[in-house]
């Protein structure tokens, strides 16, 4: 883009908080308007909700590669500005862009969660910041007969998430409140089994015994449904409790006791502005309570259904299951077999099979109807030539599985109008409300669906990459090497891990290297570093299935010397920055922007030059801590010193005469150096 279309682009933002993405090609599906010069403005919501549904449901780009995300005070102010970009990066980002998009939301908290849920969801190339910073906290009641309450980035399988949190010093004082009130416990299941009495916790009035049998399962249950009531936004069952304990204190003139519940009470009525608008779906609160809201994908012989679950206008759950729609020969009343979370086999009607690629009527392979039992040739479907109505037959055979042994919902919003007149019959005998919303918040949620279901089929990184490279198997474990340094101070090599195409910040490790000004020999020496610890048994950590080197063919030769001279087997790859060009041995690949693989090496490149550079970062931040300590010593005379000795080591070593020699230092300022290293 242009500074003129960044320009005009800006003037048609509003001037609300929110939240911008500049994508790289494509647009959207829905909701676009293009402008003269090709920019594709998707519309924000005003409504708070429906960008808190986006940032936990996630808007995933099926068409466009999000290069970067930024958060604002001022949408049109801030966007503005990237029409003159202050350093050349920003300038190379504003080229690549060829739309900027944006949601609006009510606050600058909700913007806070929304940027860095994109961020994370992402991995825009241009983002730093954000990329690999840790997640905003949850509160999980976990999946227990006593369910367990607890703060938690990762929350565990199968547990009731509530959140994200902005402020966890306010929500650890709500998390105390609830459990003084409820007596919830917090102890780790291991020890809830091995007591046979209550806790310090129970004499404090922090929990209620569950562990002694003071509490039975239902009543226990009763107390656990108040609080998911209260994560809920019924903030009164918290709150009035606490209001009715404060003062009563104060009353009794506990006037101490009074003020620690009345900040108590303050976090509780403030909790749902800071993080809980950040999980709301787009239903209100008078309408319908649970809501189910359902996409449909299908590639080759899978299909992906996508669910988002709404209670009381709360985004509470979201789930896909995978159903298997074989390409042979298929009679009516043939079994599919959909799998729900990858624990549920349900046996499914007549389904036809599919082998549409991305939800618009492209085909690849043979396909058949089920509805016909007769095989259709490539890209064909025997019986039906539309698309839409395969999807349509596809998520009605998934509606009439999954709800067999489970409660419907009062709604369902879907991504297709269903085809069976049974199924459709069956749904309305059963007081369900069914739609396919054109427009509007619930369309929005519709999409969402849509676009999480279409991710599905994008999910296998790992597999990609090893067709592309012909490794034996997938390198579902990967380590990421770079260098960074200062003029050949302060080198520093970072070893990151990723797993199944996620950081492993368990696995990271960082190395201080000689002081040298050579790339090519420092990637070699912090390579030898990491192979002389696996071969010799000193690094408790799986070898990986492949390394990615930050560089280029340079990088990659001492990577590889490297490894052979200690003998260790492990394949390396490069991916230089810039052309974003993959190095092999063999050759240089130069896959597609959009490429799964190259995503993934393009993750793990910028997380090790990321970790480098913060470490490369922090020993220079402590040099210039040591010498901004020295009487006398300012900027500049900073830099010379570390020119002519090096290293803090180096001027601390020096002799008064040889510290004198510098420019600018005199006699006094050389003692004093002298004295305080």
């Amino acid at each position: 883009m242009e500074g003129a279309a960044v320009r005009e682009r800006a003037g048609e933002l509003p001037r609300e908080p929110g939240v911008y993405q500049f994508v790289e090609h494509g647009t959207t599906e829905t909701d676009t308007a293009a402008t003269d010069d090709g920019v594709v403005a998707v519309e924000g919501t005003t409504d708070g909700e429906d960008v808190a549904a986006a940032a936990n449901g996630d808007r995933p780009r099926a068409d466009g590669t999000v290069v970067y995300v930024g958060k604002a005070v001022d949408l049109r102010d801030r966007v503005r500005t990237y029409a003159d970009p202050r350093s050349d990066r920003i300038a190379r980002m504003v080229r690549r862009a060829s739309a900027i998009d944006f949601a609006v939301t009510d606050t600058e908290t909700q913007a806070l969660l929304l940027e860095a849920n994109l961020i994370k969801r992402f991995q825009p190339r241009y983002n730093v910041r954000l990329k690999d910073d840790k997640s905003y906290p949850l509160v999980q009641l976990t999946d227990h007969e006593f369910p367990r309450i607890e703060i938690s980035r990762d929350p565990d399988p199968g547990a009731a998430v509530f959140g994200p949190f902005t402020d966890k010093s306010r929500l650890e004082a709500v998390v105390h409140a609830i459990r003084s009130i409820y007596g919830i416990r917090q102890c780790p299941d291991g020890r809830f089994y091995s007591r046979d009495r209550p806790c310090l916790d129970y004499q404090i009035g922090l929990c209620s015994g569950a562990c002694g049998g003071e509490i039975s399962q239902e009543e226990y249950a009763t107390d656990v449904a108040e609080v998911r009531t209260f994560f809920e936004g019924e903030t009164g069952v918290l709150a009035d409790p606490l209001r009715r304990e404060m003062e009563a204190a104060a009353g009794e003139a506990e006037f101490e006791r009074a003020a620690n519940l009345r900040d108590r009470l303050h976090a509780v009525e403030s909790l749902h502005g800071t993080g809980g608008a950040a999980i709301d779906a787009g239903e209100d609160q008078s309408g319908p309570r649970t809501v189910d809201v359902l996409g449909v994908s299908l590639e080759g012989d899978r299909a992906t259904v996508a669910r988002l679950h709404a209670e009381s206008g709360k985004l509470v759950d979201r789930d896909q299951h995978s159903l298997s729609v074989p390409e042979i020969e298929a009679e009516l009343g043939a079994g599919v077999d959909a799998t729900a979370d990858g624990d549920t086999d349900v046996e499914s009607g007549a389904v036809p099979a599919n082998a549409r690629t991305d939800g618009r009527g492209e085909t690849d392979g043979t396909v058949a109807d089920g509805t016909q039992g007769t095989v259709a040739g490539e890209g064909t479907a025997a019986g039906s030539h539309d698309p839409d109505d395969r999807l349509a037959r596809v998520l009605g055979a998934f509606v009439q599985q999954y709800y067999a042994d489970r409660t419907l919902p009062d709604r369902l919003l879907l991504s297709e109008h269903l085809a069976d007149p049974d199924v459709r019959g069956w749904l309305d005998g059963e007081g369900v409300s069914v739609s396919v919303p054109g427009a509007g918040r619930e369309a929005t949620l519709v999409d969402l669906a849509l676009k999480n279901a279409r991710r599905a089929h994008d999910t296998d990184e790992a597999g990609a990459l090893g067709d592309a490279l012909s490794l034996s198997r997938a390198p579902t474990r990967i380590e990421g090497f770079d260098v960074s340094h200062g003029g050949g101070k302060n080198v520093v090599g970072s070893d990151v891990v990723f797993v199944d195409g996620s950081p492993n910040k368990s696995g990271y490790r960082r190395k201080k290297l000689a002081e040298e000004n050579d790339d090519y020999a420092n990637m070699h020496a912090l390579v030898r570093w990491r192979a002389e610890r696996a071969t010799e048994g000193r690094d408790d950590r799986p070898d990986p299935d492949l390394l990615v080197i930050d560089g280029g063919d340079g990088q990659l030769n001492a990577a590889r010397d490297a490894l052979e001279a200690v003998g260790w087997d492990v394949p390396a790859i490069a991916l230089a920055k810039e052309e974003e060009l993959v190095v092999t041995p063999d050759r240089t690949h130069d896959w597609p922007d959009d490429a799964p693989q190259l995503h993934l090496c393009q993750r793990v490149r910028d997380e090790a030059h990321r970790f480098a550079a913060r470490y490369h970062g922090t020993l220079r931040d402590d040099v210039s801590t040591v010498l901004d300590e020295v009487p006398g010593i300012g900027p500049q005379l900073r830099t010379r010193l570390l020119r002519r000795f090096g290293s803090v080591d180096g001027i601390r070593a020096a002799s008064v005469d040889e510290l004198e020699a510098v420019p600018g230092v005199g006699m006094a300022t050389a003692e004093t150096i002298a004295s305080r290293l």
